[in-house]
């Protein structure tokens, strides 16, 4: 067997103590003598799972019971329109700060709930994103239900260094690519969310963390499956959930907790991102970050090189060395090495052995 070092964007690598004990538990799960894939989801072994898995999301959040973890589907993406679809409407108002793609995207679902407004865009000529807003750039509608903005930009290797002061509104978050990477006061928002499939486990379940106080102002009449208040009520069980995907994300939150917590993942990847940046920075040109450096990403660092012959050619000689999924996103180009929880300081070393040694057997 022969692993890679995996800098996948998403779905992205898992932690190897994780792979290991999934495989060595999918025939008989718990001792039940079934994958827990074949269990039923009303019975009390994965009940109990399931409410575990609640609870230490809370644990390592730092919040308590008030905050009610939903397991749904469809990503982010299917957030994009189920938070309006529950809290807008035809004379309803939301502020949604625009610094990449996703927050694009969210905003386009929204607007067809209520009306959106834009304190603040960083898109520069071309649909570029290269910088976060500074609090003073932030232009806050007092009509706003509440104020939403993603907290690392996949796409563009940004994200916010802070959360943002937004005079007593209601702030929501996407944190589909940096949750848990990292400690900070999750009790300031609202409404949390993330896609699993870049620090939690495995594509195919959404967490959905959101505050009694929010809930209680979303609508009633709504489609089941789209209803935030049917989902809290019917403990994110009203039809069958993705169980293997709630195993994994559980199984990965263990892993984070036996390794000391959002604290201890902070220092890991303040050092796997400096190590990088290092590099990059001390390349003389040679790598040239895409990001402005006080916005830059620790989850996606993006960079290029002189020219797209020799950006190609580190994409393929870093997979002959064991480096893979390196290639940038298709509408950036260049590289993107996605240094999430599971890409380990040994990893980021390696690489950046690679990169030294790349930059002298090709010259631009």
């Amino acid at each position: 067997m022969k692993r890679v070092i995996n800098f996948a964007a998403g779905p992205a690598g898992i932690p190897i103590e994780v792979l290991e004990q999934a495989r060595d538990e999918m025939l008989d799960w718990n001792g039940t003598g079934c994958s827990v894939m074949e269990v039923s989801h009303r019975g009390k072994e994965y009940d109990a799972l399931h409410m575990e898995t609640m609870d230490l999301f809370r644990e390592l959040a730092g919040v308590g019971k008030e905050y009610n973890v939903l397991f749904t589907t469809g990503g982010a993406s299917t957030q994009f329109l189920m938070l309006p679809m529950n809290f807008l409407g035809p004379n309803k108002e939301a502020d949604y700060v625009v610094t990449g793609n996703w927050s694009k995207a969210a905003v386009k679902e929204a607007k067809r709930y209520g009306k959106i407004t834009v304190p603040a865009t960083m898109e520069l000529e071309g649909e570029r994103f290269v910088a976060i807003p500074k609090q003073g750039e932030l232009k806050l509608n007092p009509a706003a239900e509440y104020v939403h903005y993603t907290s690392n930009n996949t796409v563009e290797g940004t994200e916010w260094h802070y959360i943002p002061e937004i005079k007593g509104k209601p702030l929501v978050c996407d944190m589909s690519s940096d949750i848990f990477s990292h400690p900070m006061d999750f009790s300031k928002f609202s409404m949390f969310y993330a896609g699993a499939q870049k620090n939690l486990g495995p594509s195919g379940v959404t967490v959905v963390a959101i505050r009694d106080d929010f809930l209680a102002k979303a609508h009633d009449d709504l489609p089941t499956m789209m209803s935030y208040k049917v989902f809290k009520d019917k403990f994110s069980m009203f039809n069958t959930p993705p169980c293997f995907s709630i195993y994994i994300l559980n199984l990965v939150m263990k892993w984070l907790k036996k390794n000391g917590g959002l604290a201890a993942m902070g220092k890991i990847n303040e050092q796997k991102q400096r190590l990088l940046y290092t590099a990059i920075d001390g390349s003389k040109g040679y790598y040239k970050g895409l990001a402005d450096v006080d916005s830059r990403s620790w989850m996606n660092i993006d960079f290029k090189l002189p020219n797209p012959e020799l950006d190609d050619r580190f994409v393929k000689d870093a997979k002959a060395a064991g480096i893979v999924q390196t290639k940038g996103y298709r509408t950036m180009g260049g590289i993107r090495l996605s240094a999430y929880n599971a890409v380990s300081i040994k990893d980021v070393e390696t690489t950046v052995q690679f990169m030294d040694a790349f930059k002298s057997k090709n010259p631009a």
